[in-house]
């Protein structure tokens, strides 16, 4: 009968040469066999089985992880009680511009932004980091407090307290951008109310009247 330690000397060569008499396999590392992954080593490390050693796995040389994301959202809101105040077509357009860049500076890409004279539309990239609720509240405020700045009759200017905003897949992106684009051909058919209504039915949101409009 062989002896003992020439029985562990053998069972250590077994280790060394990749040899798993037992079949197990492993995807560790530190377990890692002559399989030719990015962590294996290109020397035989001799491994004595008197002591437990314990193996530094270098680092990957590839690029860190990333969390990427591309959810884009349709946004529409109202004036106040519904007040014209963007009748103005060169002040529209102006405000457009603005939003466009309150959400660029939110870190959500966007795609269009349009509207009529009581409300705006927008389409938006989402930002991975920040949620709706945020980018709308930052987007009403800041172009709230620029539009009180544009000239008399506009000091008192605010956007409805509610909003409308809906999810839209990437192959979706051209029929809404048109939508928005063509507000006011779209608005002398339609009013604002029922274009939201519309847009709650199609999208299943229930709602109720009473609460949707201030």
């Amino acid at each position: 009968m062989p002896s003992l330690i020439a029985t562990k000397i053998n069972e250590a060569h077994a280790i060394a040469c990749g040899i798993n008499p037992e079949g197990i396999a492993s995807l560790s590392p530190g377990l890692a066999r002559q399989t030719g992954l990015p962590w294996d080593s290109n020397k035989t490390k001799i491994i004595y089985p008197e002591r437990v050693e314990s193996t530094v796995v270098k680092a990957h040389h590839s690029a860190m992880p990333q969390s990427l994301a591309k959810i884009l959202v349709h946004t529409v809101f109202s004036t106040k009680e519904h007040r014209p105040f963007l009748r103005d077509k060169t002040l529209g357009e102006e405000l457009h511009r603005y939003l466009g860049g309150v959400l660029a500076n939110l870190d959500c890409q966007p795609v269009i932004v349009g509207g009529a004279e009581d409300h705006v539309h927008f389409l938006c990239a989402l930002s991975r980091t920040r949620d709706a609720a945020t980018v709308i509240k930052e987007s009403k405020r800041g172009s709230s407090l620029w539009l009180k700045t544009k000239g008399p009759g506009l000091e008192e200017f605010a956007w409805q307290n509610g909003y409308g905003i809906f999810s839209i897949g990437y192959s979706q992106i051209e029929a809404v951008r048109n939508y928005i684009a063509k507000q006011e051909e779209h608005h002398r058919k339609m009013s604002f109310q029922d274009e939201l209504r519309e847009l709650l039915r199609r999208y299943a949101v229930d709602f109720d009247e009473r609460y949707v409009w201030d």
